[in-house]
């Protein structure tokens, strides 16, 4: 399960290194955009993120 874990982990590292590596002026642009989002907005938004993840995993385990 820990091994799981530490993959999960590696794969966001990667996948928001890319974003600073290939588009930091996106990067920059998206993160001044979030801090004008009230935070009632970003609260409600990183709960169906974390939904959407919990969903996956039991999908993710569900079929393999």
């Amino acid at each position: 399960m820990l091994v799981w874990i530490l993959i999960g982990a590696g794969l966001v590292l990667v996948v928001e290194g890319l974003l600073y590596a290939l588009a930091p002026s996106l990067a920059r642009q998206m993160a001044e955009a979030a801090a004008r989002v009230p935070p009632g907005a970003l609260r409600v938004a990183g709960l169906a993120a974390v939904a959407a993840g919990v969903l996956l995993v039991a999908l993710a385990r569900a079929l393999g």
